[in-house]
């Protein structure tokens, strides 16, 4: 207690010296309370993260889509392992960040496997007819579902997403269709 008294006895460079301490104290205990991951940047990286790690509401996403399909139970069990896979390996890079008070755009380029030529494809083989030379729909998913699971090429896409500031809180705003194609790796140009 003696040293800090005498101290303070010392004059201004103390002074200077706590109310510096002060300073960098708040400033410091400013920064912890700020949430760093409310940026808009980081909800999007966020949300292209939650693909990549399956989060619950991508599975939750990818069994919503298989349960919308004609497949079969096995041919579901097959997409959605598919699914998982893609998403697994989808690539995204942010290139910019623009914020306009409320309301925000972050680009991104993602890369993903490009199923839109299987999808596309108008060719109905041989092989997916049955023996009366009739077309089967379970044997077209069959082949569908083999072509996609060969798929190596990729397709890269920029995307943006708008996000909308409420009650200090960045939100990502409901993405177009395309958008969401784009992420699945169906889109058709």
């Amino acid at each position: 207690m003696m040293l800090f008294t005498q101290t303070i006895k010392g004059g201004d460079k103390v002074k200077k010296w706590l109310i510096s301490f002060l300073c960098i104290f708040a400033l410091v205990g400013c920064s912890i309370g700020t949430d760093m991951t409310n940026t808009p940047t980081k909800k999007v990286e966020a949300y292209m993260d939650g693909y990549q790690k399956l989060d619950d509401s991508v599975v939750n996403d990818i069994d919503a889509l298989v349960n919308n399909t004609k497949y079969t139970v096995e041919q579901k069990t097959r997409y959605k392992e598919l699914m998982k896979k893609h998403y697994k390996d989808l690539k995204y890079e942010i290139k910019e960040e623009k914020i306009n008070g409320d309301k925000a755009t972050v680009e991104v380029e993602v890369e993903v496997k490009d199923y839109s030529k299987v999808l596309s494809s108008n060719v109905i083989p041989d092989e997916i007819k049955d023996e009366e030379g009739n077309y089967s729909e379970e044997a077209y998913y069959d082949y569908q579902l083999t072509q996609m699971e060969q798929v190596k090429e990729t397709a890269k896409y920029t995307i943006t997403f708008y996000l909308t500031k409420t009650n200090d809180e960045w939100k990502i705003d409901d993405l177009s269709e395309a958008t969401k194609q784009k992420i699945h790796g169906i889109y058709i140009y």
